[in-house]
């Protein structure tokens, strides 16, 4: 169910873009996808994780926040 909304979002915001540009977001939303069942999986494991802005890349005039995991052990 979350991969599809990703994916749905994704695939709206690509209307406009060049092929590069819509080919960067398909990659990032499934990259994203990934990121999310990881997510999970360490929640189930008696893990707590919040991402965190680590940096901030610029290029082109666009950018993109760089983002770094802040780890508890709950259980």
């Amino acid at each position: 169910m979350l991969q599809t909304h990703v994916r749905d979002r994704a695939e709206a915001q690509t209307s406009s873009m060049t092929d590069k540009q819509a080919e960067a977001i398909r990659r990032l939303a499934n990259d994203l996808h990934r990121l999310n069942t990881a997510m999970i999986a360490a929640v189930e494991s008696g893990l707590s994780v919040e991402l965190q802005r680590g940096a901030r890349h610029h290029a082109n005039g666009g950018w993109g926040d760089l983002m770094i995991p802040v780890v508890v052990k709950t259980a």
